[in-house]
């Protein structure tokens, strides 16, 4: 592990931030995107995971790694805040034979969201940049630096896992809440979503009583699309195990992990560290899935500390 001395300070002055804006990432995609820092330091892409808006990135982490050289870049998936709407319906049916292990054929696959990203870049003139992805942002982050090492300066994974069925696992207990419709009102979207992030959420790092509602607030404001977080699943249940790929990879990598995750087991973690050569494994105790606050210093420490390897 590299010393953390050679992370470079923060920056004094203020943090430059784009309105939302939009790129055509081919395909008919179009991301919805914002900006923070310097365009001409380093690109940083920030995936966010399954029915996540980028703004499930908190701006003052943003603002924390852009005050450290980066030109930070966070997104809206397909399906998900304002980018585009996907087409395709997937059946209860179709996921519980996914999770069962049964090959099913989705709308798009991880490779398709990792091509949205390099989309993405390429709008924004960016050949490469370090890429940082949350549970399913993970896995499209694993992914392009298999199909496109060359673009992916540094990896980032945080509570993923290799698409290896025996490792990763979900917490049986959330199955039902996974699969249930959130709310056809903001009311029951709100609802819904704070018993969710009770189950999830990290036991260490208890959120306050108004940090999930306001959340899931901004949330429903910004498009929510349970059709949309239905086709995600099908692309996550239909990933390759890229344990053998991610063998080959060469560029520095992070894997952070909390040791209290019931959405992706700590094993998922593990074996990521483990399949990359010269990886880094961060296990935070008390971590479950979501990113808290108290450790923004933490993954911005990280983070950091693997780019400058780059």
């Amino acid at each position: 592990m590299s010393d953390q001395s050679t992370a470079p300070a923060a920056r004094s002055d203020t943090v430059a931030e784009s309105e939302e804006l939009f790129a055509e990432a081919g395909d008919g995609i179009r991301l919805c995107y914002q900006t923070y820092g310097d365009p001409s330091d380093a690109a940083m892409l920030l995936i966010m995971g399954l029915g996540g808006p980028m703004t499930w990135w908190d701006p003052d982490l943003c603002r924390m790694l852009a005050g450290r050289g980066f030109f930070v870049i966070r997104y809206d998936n397909r399906d998900t805040g304002r980018s585009s709407r996907a087409s395709g319906r997937i059946s209860t049916g179709d996921l519980l034979r996914g999770f069962l292990g049964a090959r099913t054929s989705p709308p798009y696959t991880l490779d398709d969201m990792a091509d949205d990203a390099f989309g993405l870049l390429d709008h924004l003139e960016a050949p490469a940049a370090h890429v940082v992805g949350v549970s399913m942002g993970g896995m499209i982050a694993q992914t392009m630096a298999v199909l496109r090492p060359d673009r992916v300066r540094s990896l980032t994974s945080i509570m993923s896992t290799t698409g290896r069925r025996t490792v990763g696992w979900q917490s049986p207990r959330l199955l039902p809440g996974m699969l249930s419709r959130r709310g056809s009102s903001k009311e029951e979207y709100v609802a819904a979503s704070a018993a969710l992030w009770k189950l999830i959420g990290s036991p260490a790092y208890p959120e306050t009583r108004e940090t999930t509602p306001t959340r899931a607030a901004e949330t429903w404001e910004r498009g929510v699309s349970n059709a949309g977080v239905l086709r995600q699943m099908a692309a996550i249940l239909a990933q390759p195990d890229r344990t053998s790929a991610l063998g080959r990879l060469s560029m520095p990598a992070l894997v952070v992990h909390g040791t209290s995750d019931r959405m992706v087991h700590r094993s998922g973690g593990r074996a990521t560290a483990a399949a990359i050569p010269g990886c880094e494994l961060l296990l935070l105790p008390g971590m479950g899935h979501d990113l808290p606050i108290a450790l923004h210093s933490t993954f911005a420490d990280a983070i950091t500390r693997t780019a400058r390897r780059a």
